[in-house]
Formats: structure tokens, sequence, C-alpha cells
């Protein structure tokens, strides 16, 4: 079974935290994470990534089951194969899909899905899960010169997170240019995706 999760602010709201526990089956101190920070590189993304990894703490996850794990070396299945969740955190999408390519991550993360494990995104965690990270240019430097903004491909919807009704019309731009449904997130929601059925959790 495909297993998905997609945020904008990870679990920041009690109906998103209740669906991850469930869909994880198990009990809150045997939970493992692969906790992804390599996204982040500023202070503000570095805050966010801290957050993130308190809410694991606050809902349970014990500190030595989240292996922190940052994109520097080739990986091999056999590294992420005894845990529950790869968690990717926000911050530069251009950058983040480029370490995920350059480190063979992107296969490791589908051969987990593919295998019933739970993938969850936040922010740009959630971009890079879709056919395409183009939408994420208008608002994240692209510095390490990405040309090709092909995603993971973990489902065919484009995530838009942090959306704010500012955003409205730069949405629909996109969904002119783009040939994919775009789906916008508020750091209340997430998309919940198992197998082909797809909801929206949250406010």
């Amino acid at each position: 079974m495909k297993i998905i999760i997609l945020t904008s602010a990870g679990l920041s709201n009690q109906k998103i935290t209740e669906e991850f526990l469930k869909l994880v089956n198990k009990s809150q101190s045997g939970i493992k994470v692969i906790f992804v920070p390599t996204a982040s590189r500023t202070k503000e993304e570095l805050f966010y990534v801290d957050k993130s990894k308190k809410e694991l703490l606050d809902i349970g996850v014990k500190d030595e089951n989240i292996k922190v794990f940052n994109l520097d070396h080739k990986i091999s299945y056999e590294e992420v194969e005894g845990f529950d969740v790869i968690y990717v955190c926000g911050g530069n999408t251009p950058y983040l899909l480029q370490k995920v390519r350059e480190t063979g991550f992107d296969n490791i993360i589908k051969q987990f899905v593919e295998n019933g494990k739970l993938y969850f995104g936040v922010s740009v965690g959630s971009i890079i899960a879709g056919p395409s990270i183009e939408i994420s240019i208008p608002f994240d430097s692209n510095d390490v010169k990405m040309t090709d903004f092909t995603g993971l491909n973990l489902t065919d919807i484009v995530i838009s997170p942090h959306y704010k009704e500012a955003e409205k019309e730069i949405i629909e731009e996109f969904r002119k240019k783009l040939k994919y449904k775009i789906i916008p997130l508020t750091d209340n929601q997430a998309l919940l995706i198992l197998n082909n059925e797809i909801s929206l959790i949250g406010d």
C-alpha cells in the first residue's frame, strides 16, 4: 500500500497527528523515523527543522529513534530498511531535489513507499513528492541552477504549501501552465494518499 502524507507545516494540526499515528500503527515509543533536514540552510529554515523534530518528540517518538539523515553520501536501502517513516523537512526546493538525486535517495524513497512505509513531507518535502517542483521557483532561490524540475512522481499532484489568499493569482497561472493538478495547502492542512485514494486532512 502506498502511504504518503504531504503537509505545509508538519504535525501542526491534531488531525494530522492522529492520522500519522494511525497509519504508522505502532506505539509512539517504537516509531523509527529517518529525519531529513538537508533542504534547510538558513537560520529561519533551521528553526523550523527544530520545530519539526520537537513535534515528533512531543507525540512520544523517542530521540534515539529519530535518525538525522544528511544527504551527503550515496545511500543504500539498507540504511533506511528498519525505519517506519521518511520525514523530509522544508527549506529550499531545488537544492533538496539536487541532493536527493545526487545521493540516489530518490530511488530509496520510491522503494520505501513501494514497501508500504510512510513518506511524510513538510513544505518542500511535499513539493518534491509530486511530478514537478516548478511551482516553487517563484518562491525559492534556484541557486543550484536547476533546469530539470521533475519531481519524484510519488503522486501526480503538485502541492503548493503555505497557501495564502494573496497567492491565488500565482497558483492560477501555474494551473494554466502545468498539466498537473495543483492542490494548495494551508499550514493546518495535509494531503493524505493511500494507494489511489486522496483526502484532505485538517482545517
